[in-house]
C-alpha cells in the first residue's frame, strides 16, 4: 500500500514508519516537525539524540534499500497543500499522529490551550474534508488516546468505543442502540481527542470516510526491532515534565539517581502499551479496514493497566530507586480503579508485550547510556490544571524539598 504517516518523526510516528516500511509499504512522512521546536521552547532534547528527518530516513534507505519519502507541511494549517497532496499522491491509507499529544503542555497556560485546541482541531477537520473533496478512497487511521473515557470506573469493563444502551419510549418500550462511551476528558488535549471522535462520527456517516480510531493507553519502552538496526534510526525518548511519559520518566529517574516522583498518592490506575505493540497494532488496524459506509471502527489500544504507585516501586525494586511522592499537578481522583476490555486486537492476533524486569532495564541502560544529555531541572512537572494547584508544585530539581520520601 501506499501510506502517508502524518507526524511520522515522533514518538510513535516514527517507529510506525520504519514498521510499515520494513513491511513493503510505500511510506510517505507528513510532518511539519513542530516537536521538534517545542523541544527548543522548553528548552529541553530528547534524552536520545535524533539527526534530521532527512539523515533518518537516509540511514534507513542505507541499511534497508527502502525509502521513505518527507514532506514538510503543516496539516492544521495548509489546507491547500494538503489536498494537493493527496489528489496528486492518492495514498491507500492515512495514519494520522499529526496533534499536539502532551496533557501537561496543553495546560501550561491559555496560549498552550489555544495552540492544543487549534493545531489538533483543525488537523483532524482539514484532512477529513480533503479526503472527501479529492475523492480518494483512502483508510484513515487516527491516533486517539484512552484518556477520552477518563479514568473513573463504574464498575464495569469500558468497552472498545461504543456502549449498548436501552432508552424508553413514549410507547414504554426499550429501544436498544449504540453509542460513543460517555466522553471525560482530563485535559484540553484529552478534550480535543474527544472532539475529533465526533469529527469522525460525522465524515464517517456523511460521506462514507472509513476511518479507524484507536484509543491507545500511555505508551512505554524506547526501542522497535526497526529503531535497533542502527544508532541513528534510535526512537525520541521524552524525559521531561510536558512530554515525558510516567513509566519512562521513572525510568530515567532511577538511572540518574533521582527519586522516582509519584503525583498524589499515586493511586492513578493507567492503561499502558509498549511502543513494539504500538506499532504492530497500526499495522493489524490497516490490515482490518472498515468497509465504506460502516461506522467508525473503535479499538483500546492498550495491552495492561497499572497504578502508578505500584509502577514506581516496581522500578525502585529493579533499580534501588527511591520514591517520593510530591503534589499532583493534575486535577483529578486520589484513586480510581480502570477495568478496559481489547479483546478486538487480540482476537486479530497482537501477543502484548507486558511489563518485564528485561525491557525495564533495557530502558534504564538506555538513559544510563545518554544521562550526560539529561536536564535535571526540566524533570520536575510543573504544568498546574488549575491556578490554584500550581501554589502546591515543588520546583527543586535534585528533591531536596519533595514532600515525603521512603
Amino acid at each position: 500500500m501506499k501510506i502517508a504517516v502524518l507526524g511520522g518523526d515522533g514518538f510513535v510516528g516514527w517507529p510506525t514508519s520504519l514498521h510499515l516500511s520494513e513491511l513493503g509499504h510505500e511510506v510517505h512522512i507528513l510532518d511539519n516537525l513542530s516537536r521538534r521546536w517545542i523541544d527548543t521552547e522548553l528548552g529541553v532534547q530528547s534524552l536520545t539524540p535524533m539527526d534530521s528527518i532527512q539523515e533518518r530516513t537516509r540511514i534507513w534507505h542505507q541499511e534497508t534499500g527502502r525509502r521513505i519519502r518527507f514532506h514538510l507541511l503543516d496539516i492544521a494549517k495548509d489546507y491547500d497543500l494538503l489536498k494537493g497532496w493527496l489528489a496528486e499522491h492518492r495514498p491507500d491509507a492515512i495514519v494520522h499522529f499529526a496533534e499536539q499529544r502532551a496533557a501537561p503542555y496543553s495546560m501550561k497556560s491559555d496560549r498552550h490551550k489555544n495552540y492544543t485546541v487549534s493545531n489538533n482541531v483543525n488537523a483532524s477537520h482539514n484532512l477529513l474534508n480533503a479526503i472527501v473533496e479529492t475523492g480518494i478512497d483512502a483508510h484513515l487511521v487516527h491516533l486517539g488516546t484512552m484518556g477520552v473515557y477518563g479514568y473513573s470506573s463504574v464498575g464495569a469493563a469500558i468497552p472498545e468505543g461504543y456502549l449498548p444502551v436501552g432508552i424508553e419510549t413514549l410507547a414504554g418500550d426499550t429501544a436498544r442502540q449504540d453509542i460513543l462511551y460517555p466522553a471525560n476528558p482530563g485535559s484540553v488535549y484529552h478534550m480535543t481527542k474527544c472532539l475529533d471522535q465526533l469529527l469522525f462520527q460525522f465524515y464517517a456517516k456523511n460521506d462514507g470516510v472509513r476511518i479507524t480510531d484507536l484509543h491507545q493507553g500511555i505508551v512505554w519502552g524506547t526501542h522497535t526491532d526497526q529503531t535497533r538496526r542502527h544508532p541513528q534510526l534510535v526512537n525520541r525518548f521524552d524525559y521531561d515534565g510536558d512530554y515525558g511519559t510516567v513509566l519512562n520518566r521513572f525510568l530515567i529517574q532511577a538511572a540518574i539517581g533521582y527519586p522516582l516522583t509519584v503525583h498524589g498518592t499515586g493511586g492513578q490506575t493507567r492503561a499502558f502499551i509498549h511502543i513494539q505493540d504500538s506499532v504492530r497494532c497500526i499495522e493489524l488496524a490497516l490490515k482490518n479496514p472498515p468497509a465504506r459506509g460502516d461506522r467508525v471502527k473503535i479499538f483500546n489500544q492498550m495491552t495492561e493497566t497499572h497504578r502508578v504507585r505500584d509502577l514506581a516501586e516496581l522500578v525502585a525494586k529493579i533499580t534501588g530507586a527511591r520514591v517520593a511522592y510530591v503534589p499532583n499537578p493534575r486535577k483529578e481522583a486520589a484513586e480510581n480503579d480502570l477495568v478496559v476490555r481489547n479483546e478486538q486486537f487480540l482476537e486479530l492476533g497482537l501477543k502484548p508485550t507486558t511489563l518485564a524486569e528485561g525491557l525495564l532495564s533495557e530502558v534504564v541502560d538506555v538513559a544510563k547510556k545518554f544521562a550526560y544529555r539529561v536536564d535535571r531541572s526540566r524533570i520536575p512537572a510543573l504544568s498546574a490544571w488549575t491556578k490554584d494547584i500550581a501554589p502546591t508544585l515543588d520546583s527543586d530539581p535534585e528533591g531536596k524539598r519533595l514532600r515525603k520520601v521512603s
